[in-house]
C-alpha cells in the first residue's frame, strides 16, 4: 500500500530530524563568548552557521538512515519512528532530499570558505562514522563528541574570531558525557541487540566514562569561565545543577537515549539552560 502524501510529507520532515537541531546551539557558542552579540552582522554570520550546521547534521542523518534501513527495520522502536524502515519515505525520495542538501552545503563556500571546511569535516566525519567508527568502542563515543566540537569551530570562523582552547576542550567533555550517557541508556534498554559497538561496553565502564567526562567538563568550564571574565563564575553553580539534574533524569525516568529529549522536555532543566544563558549574556555586556 502506497503512503498517502500526507503521510509522505510527514515523513520526509522526520526524516531531516528537525527536533535534533537543537544540537546545533553549540554553533553560537563564540557569538556569546567573544562578545559579539551586539553585533548585527555578527549575529547574522552566526544564524547562517547554525542553519548550515542545521542542513549538514539532517544529511548525516538521512545518510545513516539509509545505511542503516534493513538494520533499523529489525529494531523494537526505529522500525517504526525512522521512515525508510518504516516505508512511509522512498529511498529514492531520501537521495533526492539528500542531494539538494549537499548543493546548499556546497554553495556555503561562497558565504565562508573557513566555515565550509568545518562543515565538510563534519560531515566527513559523519560518513566515516556512519561506515566504519560507529562500530569501533571508544572511537563511536569520540566521533560524537568531536562533531560537537566542530560546531563550535564552525561559529568561530563564521564569526572570523579565535576559537577558545578551555572552550574547546569544555565542548568535548561535556559531549563525552552525553555520548557516554546516551550509551549507557542503549544498553540498559536493548542490551548490545540494538547496536553492535555495544557488544564491548558496561553499564559500569560507560557510567566511569560518564563521570570522568562530567568532571572533566566541569573543571574545564570553570577555568575557562575564570579566565574570560570573573561575572561569569556566577554561572559554574548552574553547571553542576544541569549535570546533576541531567543524570537525574536518565536514571530515575529512563531518559538519555536521546539527549535531546531530555532537554527539551525536563522543565527545571530547560530553566537552568534558560538562566545560564542569561546571565552569560548580562555577564558579558559589562
Amino acid at each position: 500500500m502506497t503512503p498517502s502524501i500526507a503521510t509522505q510529507a510527514g515523513g520526509l520532515i522526520h526524516l531531516l530530524r528537525p527536533m535534533q537541531w537543537v544540537k546545533n546551539a553549540f554553533v553560537l557558542a563564540p557569538l556569546v563568548f567573544a562578545r559579539e552579540f551586539h553585533d548585527p552582522a555578527s549575529i547574522l554570520n552566526a544564524a547562517i552557521a547554525f542553519l548550515l550546521f542545521c542542513v549538514a547534521s539532517s544529511a548525516g542523518y538521512i545518510v545513516n538512515d539509509l545505511h542503516d534501513r534493513d538494520a533499523d527495520r529489525m529494531h523494537p522502536t526505529k522500525r517504526s519512528s525512522r521512515p525508510l524502515a518504516a516505508g512511509t519515505v522512498s529511498q529514492g525520495s531520501a537521495l533526492a532530499v539528500l542531494a539538494v542538501l549537499y548543493a546548499i552545503l556546497m554553495l556555503s563556500w561562497l558565504w565562508s570558505p573557513s566555515t565550509a571546511v568545518a562543515i565538510f569535516a563534519y560531515l566527513a566525519l559523519n560518513l566515516a562514522y556512519t561506515f566504519v567508527l560507529k562500530h569501533q568502542p571508544v572511537v563511536d563515543i569520540f566521533c560524537i563528541a568531536v562533531g560537537f566540537v566542530l560546531r563550535v569551530y564552525a561559529g568561530a570562523t563564521a564569526l572570523q574570531v579565535p576559537l577558545s582552547s578551555w572552550m574547546a576542550i569544555t565542548t568535548l567533555c561535556l559531549a563525552l558525557y552525553l555520548a557516554s550517557i546516551k550509551r549507557r541508556q542503549e544498553l540498559a534498554t536493548n542490551g548490545s541487540d540494538g547496536r553492535k559497538v555495544l557488544e564491548h561496553y558496561s553499564p559500569a565502564l560507560i557510567e566511569r566514562y560518564a563521570e570522568m567526562s562530567a568532571v572533566g567538563a566541569l573543571i574545564f568550564y570553570s577555568l575557562f569561565v575564570m579566565s574570560a571574565s570573573p561575572n561569569l563564575v556566577a554561572t559554574i553553580p548552574l553547571v553542576i545543577f544541569g549535570l546533576f539534574r541531567y543524570w537525574y533524569v536518565v536514571d530515575r525516568h529512563e531518559g538519555g537515549e536521546s539527549p535531546t529529549d531530555v532537554v527539551l522536555t525536563d522543565v527545571p532543566l530547560l530553566l537552568t539552560i534558560g538562566a545560564w544563558v542569561g546571565i552569560c549574556v548580562l555577564a558579558l555586556s559589562r
